[in-house]
């Protein structure tokens, strides 16, 4: 079974995942940029994280024979701060960059105005810098965050085949696929959704534009279940063809409209730092 994570923040994970997701099939992923779980307190410190998420991570993951793309964004929960704002003039400089496949996580936390404002503006740079669109949608008032968010990509002029929509469930699956848009869907221990739900979907909407990612960061949730997913196609009827559509060839359909997916070389053998022992070389090396 082969793998491609469309949406997991490696940077909250350990070595250990990288390794454990490999050994599971997890060949390629997107790591989006998000909320840390503590509010930012300048731009600056994006900087830092964007530089990260296109340079260490790729090279950590590649240690695992694991190919790592980014989607760069100022996320709908910083949006609300005033202090972060100023990132939107600095994402230009990384959505040139090779690794980088979408504009992302965009959308809404609260459905504030100042998030209406951040999230037209990047779906603009999204269309100029001729990239898909991450969207992640609310955890709150999902149903009415779906319809809001599904208005303004509409507004935008953006291609709608283009954006994934993220985070959904039961209650908003039918609204996002007759919008044209991609589905997304967390799988997750407690929350969002299990495997077993991800199943019954699948069953009644089919395949089709589907992507399944575990969203792993920092809270509880299991960069595994991804694979688990994929077993319980295989264990309620589906094809061996059905699950790699699903866990490899939509998502590398979707990001592959970048321009800039290199899945070449997936195969490299783990190296090893010949000074350490340690499976992971230090930077530089």
């Amino acid at each position: 079974m082969r793998i491609f994570d469309p949406h997991i923040h490696m940077t909250s994970r350990t070595t250990d995942d990288y390794e454990r997701m490999a050994a599971a099939g997890v060949r390629a992923l997107v790591e989006p940029a998000f909320w840390l779980g503590q509010p930012r307190t300048s731009a600056a410190s994006f900087v830092d994280y964007f530089d990260s998420l296109i340079g260490w991570e790729p090279f950590r993951a590649g240690q695992f024979g694991v190919r790592h793309f980014a989607t760069i964004a100022l996320n709908p929960k910083e949006a609300n701060d005033p202090r972060c704002r100023p990132v939107l003039d600095l994402l230009p400089r990384y959505l040139d960059k090779d690794a980088v496949v979408a504009v992302g996580e965009i959308g809404y936390d609260s459905m504030t105005p100042e998030e209406d404002e951040a999230f037209a503006a990047q779906l603009a740079l999204a269309v100029a810098y001729d990239l898909p669109a991450l969207v992640h949608t609310p955890h709150r008032d999902k149903a009415r965050g779906c319809e809001r968010t599904l208005a303004v990509v509409a507004e935008s002029g953006i291609d709608a085949g283009r954006v994934v929509v993220d985070h959904l469930n039961e209650v908003t699956v039918k609204l996002v696929r007759d919008s044209g848009c991609w589905l997304g869907f967390s799988i997750y221990p407690d929350t969002k959704m299990t495997p077993e739900r991800m199943v019954e979907l699948l069953r009644e909407y089919g395949p089709e534009r589907m992507l399944v990612n575990s969203a792993a960061d920092w809270g509880r949730s299991d960069p595994l279940l991804t694979r688990a997913t994929g077993e319980a196609m295989l264990l309620a009827g589906f094809s061996d063809d059905d699950v790699d559509r699903v866990l490899w060839r939509n998502p590398v359909e979707f990001y592959g409209q970048s321009g800039r997916l290199d899945l070449s070389d997936l195969d490299v053998a783990e190296k090893v730092d010949p000074q350490t022992g340690n499976s992971i070389l230090r930077g530089g090396s």
